[in-house]
């Protein structure tokens, strides 16, 4: 049998099934690889070691007792350290959680415990989700595995090295302003954002209430449909939950086929300030679409160009209101002495980094007296703007595409010192959350100038999620024949050869 790490999650599923390979084995080999190779990756946070082991054998006792199987059952999950766990650490990235155990359990993690997946760990992020590299992690940034000076994209960084390590097969990420489609691109994995509602918020610590949604990462985009399915479905401990079917994901992703659908190329998300590289692997995916017999248009959506400031007036605002509970009194990181607000000041100080100080005083700022309208609710009237922008493409095409990110993987430290350059990571994946209709990355090729992954980013309506999956698995398949896998597994520093 191959190296059990190499297989996909798919293939794990139905080894485990079928009773050729333990769910235990399955998860011991994870976990040896994430101790060959975690030290240079630093994916992971915590690595739940016996606790997982002592998942795996549940699955394996039920399998057999003839009892029926969840649909991941036995497949390693990594989870953002965003989401609760019993168990397990919650840190969201920030010193400001330090020690901090839940006393709950998010929907989705009990969703995919349901299921039967192994929670194998919880891996690093940028602090409360804020940043585009996993720089901005209370406990030092990851690496990626393709090149271990770059960063693996961000907030979701650590989740995505941790699939293209092949330290899992699967792995949650939220995305508020592309922090899944970011990091998969530059990973070059499957990173998908579900549609606003469609994958609950329960148990999944607060950035910005109106733009989170969690979603998966996978190496292929039937892995990356399995765990989107795993996961989604209405949750009434969520008041943003959506009480409509889960999209056809897995079906779509096994049966990819584009012939006839009406695919719209956004002008406004390409071209100057794009690295040649990128905008060639995007070009390519283009034709290779329309050879599959897709009907191909340009065309513009001219409010996309405003997205990013909207996005960075709204998405500060919301953080400013939920970060106030993290106050130094209730959980969490408590320093200082004297009155309740000295404590408070001193906790903070010492707690939360840089960029999510500079976040929570945006916000503030955006929303404090005589200053709300001019910039929170003129954001708020962008983003009406934006999805007007939406409605009218999609009542023209069935999805649109673009690239995902401007640039390949930036060199870590690259760009600590200029945030705008880091925001403009985000640039293509941002009008999406701001909208929240679906959208998700699925790698195209190597830029010609780093030999580094490019994402191709495939936008749907709300609750078209499938079509994404359609798409993806055509462009996946189309690749295949190029590559010999849907990874390049012939690549710089820890991606296996």
């Amino acid at each position: 049998m191959d190296d059990l790490t190499t297989m996909t999650a798919a293939e794990l599923a139905a080894a485990v099934a079928a009773g050729s390979v333990s769910a235990a084995e399955v998860t011991q080999a994870h976990l040896d690889r994430i101790t060959a190779v975690d030290g240079a990756v630093r994916a992971f946070l915590h690595v739940n070691g016996e606790d997982a082991l002592a998942q795996a054998r549940a699955v394996d006792r039920k399998r057999a007792a003839g009892e029926p199987l969840g649909a991941l059952a036995g497949v390693p999950v990594a989870v953002k350290d965003l989401f609760t766990t019993i168990g397990s650490p919650a840190t969201c990235g920030s010193k400001i959680l330090e020690g901090w155990y839940p006393p709950y359990e998010s929907t989705i993690t009990g969703r995919l415990r349901e299921a039967g997946a192994i929670l194998i760990g919880k891996t690093n992020m940028d602090e409360f989700a804020m940043g585009s590299s996993t720089e901005n992690s209370g406990y030092g940034p990851s690496h990626n595995p393709w090149d271990l000076d770059r960063v693996p994209g961000g907030s979701s960084g650590g989740s995505a090295a941790a699939v293209a390590a092949y330290e899992a097969p699967l792995a949650l990420g939220t995305d508020t302003g592309g922090s899944i489609r970011q990091p998969a691109a530059v990973c070059g994995i499957v990173g998908a954002k579900p549609t606003y509602g469609g994958s609950s918020r329960y148990g999944v610590v607060a950035f910005a209430s109106s733009l989170d949604t969690p979603g998966p990462f996978g190496r292929t985009v039937l892995d990356a449909a399995l765990l989107h399915e795993a996961m989604s479905g209405h949750d009434p401990m969520d008041s943003t939950s959506i009480d409509a079917p889960v999209p056809p994901v897995v079906a779509a992703a096994r049966h990819g086929d584009v012939a006839g659908l009406r695919i719209g190329v956004v002008t406004d998300l390409s071209g100057e300030g794009y690295q040649p590289g990128v905008m060639s692997r995007f070009t390519e995916a283009i034709e290779v679409l329309e050879s599959l017999g897709a009907k191909v248009t340009e065309l513009s959506c001219p409010h996309f160009k405003y997205a990013l400031p909207a996005y960075y007036l709204i998405a500060p605002s919301e953080c400013s209101s939920n970060l106030a509970r993290f106050d130094g009194m209730r959980y969490g990181l408590r320093t200082g002495t004297g009155s309740a607000e000295e404590i408070m000041a001193e906790t903070r100080a010492a707690g939360f980094g840089a960029e999510v100080k500079r976040r929570i005083m945006l916000g503030t700022y955006a929303l404090s007296s005589g200053y709300y309208d001019a910039y929170y609710g003129k954001a708020q009237q962008v983003r009406t703007l934006i999805i007007q922008d939406f409605e009218a493409a999609f009542g023209q095409v069935d999805v649109l595409v673009s690239p995902v990110t401007p640039t390949t993987a930036f060199r870590i430290g690259e760009r600590a010192d200029d945030p705008m350059a880091m925001y403009l990571a985000d640039l293509c994946t941002i009008p999406s959350n701001l909208a929240g209709n679906a959208a998700i990355s699925v790698p195209c090729g190597l830029a010609d100038e780093d030999g580094l992954p490019v994402g191709l980013q495939v936008m749907a309506p709300p609750l078209a999620d499938d079509r994404l999956y359609r798409v993806g698995a055509a462009v996946e398949a189309a690749f295949t024949t190029r590559w010999g896998h849907p990874l390049l597994t012939e690549a710089k520093g820890l991606i296996r050869s």
